[in-house]
């Protein structure tokens, strides 16, 4: 049935939308697995796709499209005409496949989690996290976008290669990044790159968003006095990744990364921080602390001496 006949066959208030243009910014909808076609038409109707659910599902009816959708999330935009619709649910022309990225994510994680969810061969996200014009774009001084690829959910539609999946997140990434953000480098002495991997280890070791700037404020400091930043996440980083507890001998891992055995920050990120830890690199509380140590619960000590902190971890255990 094409639109014009469809256009003749339904009142004037259903004519409006059966026949209009799609507009604005595409909104998802999810049609789960096994569910029937008013299942689907629900789900239409509470995003603002579909307004008259009866006369949608009559269309369906007469056309024969009410038996066949393709469960998945699509991305649709409002007032799009409904011959158009029911051609997406069963051709799953807009379907999307959704992949959220956690705040702490390393590329050694989002990596094979974006082949899965793209159904790509991991050696093409590999490639892409080493694009040269997005490393000299941002300008990364590291061989990948680690730390680049800004956490959140993202809605991919199916065919999306992996050089424009990692292309929309590391615009996401240039979205969150505020021009007033640059004055405050200058106050800092610093240059982006340093704040993200700056963020990234706060990403690591913050378990409460009230501690961040003070975390944030014992790294400043200790770079300020030239001392080691002694991040346990930089040497679990330089060991591949997670380990439940850093053992005296790991500290030893020979890696620029290791910051028990070198000055100042790592060569990079090493993880894929968040805007709390990104404002927190940026904004370090005015506090005198050089030394924390972590509870069992998360929470942590802060120290000014060495001597205090020794106190504080002997207590801890």
């Amino acid at each position: 049935m094409t639109r014009r006949l469809l256009c003749f066959g339904f009142p004037l208030a259903m004519l409006l939308v059966a026949c209009a243009a799609p507009v604005g910014a595409p909104v998802r909808v999810i049609i789960p697995k096994g569910a029937s076609f008013k299942t689907a038409t629900d789900s239409l109707e509470k995003a603002g796709i579909v307004h008259y659910p009866f006369f949608f599902r009559m269309l369906a009816r007469v056309k024969g499209d009410d038996r066949n959708i393709k469960p998945g999330t699509y991305l649709l935009k409002r007032r799009t005409p409904w011959t158009e619709i029911l051609s997406a649910l069963n051709g799953g022309h807009a379907l999307v496949n959704s992949i959220t990225i956690p705040e702490g994510f390393s590329l050694n994680q989002i990596v094979p989690l974006l082949a899965r969810t793209l159904q790509i061969p991991v050696d093409s996200v590999t490639a892409a996290v080493r694009d040269t014009t997005l490393l000299r774009r941002l300008d990364i001084p590291t061989p990948n976008l680690e730390g680049y690829l800004f956490p959140d959910t993202y809605a991919f539609p199916d065919g999306t290669t992996a050089r424009q999946a990692v292309g929309e997140m590391v615009k996401r990434f240039e979205r969150e990044w505020k021009p007033d953000w640059n004055r405050q480098l200058t106050t800092l002495a610093m240059n982006r790159h340093d704040i993200v991997t700056m963020a990234s280890i706060i990403e690591e070791e913050a378990k409460r968003p009230e501690e961040r700037p003070v975390i944030s404020a014992v790294y400043h400091n200790r770079l300020r006095e030239r001392m080691r930043l002694q991040a346990d996440p930089t040497v679990q980083y330089a060991l591949g990744g997670h380990r439940p507890r850093i053992m005296y001998k790991d500290l030893q891992v020979k890696s620029p990364y290791n910051t028990y055995l070198h000055a100042g920050l790592p060569p990079g990120p090493i993880s894929s921080p968040g805007g709390a830890s990104l404002v927190a690199a940026l904004n370090p509380a005015k506090v005198a602390y050089r030394y924390f140590v972590a509870h069992p619960d998360g929470h942590h000590e802060f120290r000014t001496s060495l001597a205090e902190h020794d106190s504080a971890r002997r207590t801890v255990r």
